[in-house]
């Protein structure tokens, strides 16, 4: 197995891992957390709170495991256009560097929630008030991770399509996708009374991405197109 084809099985392998951490942190967020009701979330999360924590930990994971997906992504295609490449993963550690930063509202939600010493001077019920205030800013900036996840995914599905040892199917699903992500963006802040407008870009996202895994994991690249590729790459540096 030549070292392009490891790329991609590597690529797809950290695609696959991420997409399983974020998952089942999305899955343990959904049964805790009721939005618009501060009392039954509280309750949750201090019932199930080893639970949260690990919900947590897979959450940091899946935004490192995303950012190493990218990186071995940037080293497969940079031979097909290094700039677009480049943009991409800096797109991707741009939605990296906002997700985790976010990641400290999660928590805080959980420490209101703490019953520590420094926080008796507060009722129980403003303690639940505040740690949903934190839970509604860390949805706000999971959304706005989501203007850097959508994007780097135009420049990566052209670069896929462009690619020639990959399908073109996944590039066009890829670009879709990206489309599909900044509608959900706009409709939560614009139009946040209409969430079926981005229930589409759910099934599309999820099509694409699981694919693009799945395929470099599974198939990899087209090695004699690949090789190619750098050939001429070579080729016209000696020129």
């Amino acid at each position: 197995m030549n070292s392009t084809q490891k790329t991609a099985r590597m690529a797809g392998l950290l695609y696959l891992i991420f997409m399983l951490t974020f998952i089942f942190s999305s899955v343990v967020r959904s049964r805790m957390i009721v939005f618009g009701d501060a009392i039954v979330t509280a309750n949750n999360i201090m019932a199930f709170e080893w639970l949260f924590r690990i919900g947590f930990i897979s959450d940091i994971l899946s935004a490192v495991f995303f950012l190493l997906a990218a990186w071995a992504l940037y080293v497969l295609l940079k031979p097909v256009h290094k700039n677009l490449a480049l943009l991409f993963l800096l797109l991707n550690l741009g939605g990296v560097v906002v997700e985790s930063m976010n990641m400290l509202n999660l928590f805080a939600a959980l420490l209101f929630l703490s019953g520590a010493d420094d926080l008796k001077v507060f009722e129980v019920s403003q303690l639940q008030s505040f740690a949903m205030s934190f839970l509604n800013l860390y949805q706000s900036g999971f959304m706005i991770a989501q203007v850097f996840y959508g994007a780097w995914l135009f420049p990566l599905g052209y670069l896929v399509f462009k690619s020639n040892f990959l399908p073109k199917s996944l590039g066009i699903l890829l670009m879709v996708d990206c489309v599909g992500i900044l509608i959900w963006f706009f409709q939560f802040f614009l139009l946040p009374n209409y969430p079926a407008i981005s229930y589409p870009s759910y099934a599309i996202g999820f099509i694409a991405e699981l694919s693009l895994g799945l395929w470099l994991l599974v198939k990899g690249v087209d090695n004699q197109k690949s090789d190619l590729i750098k050939f001429s790459l070579r080729s016209e540096k000696n020129a």
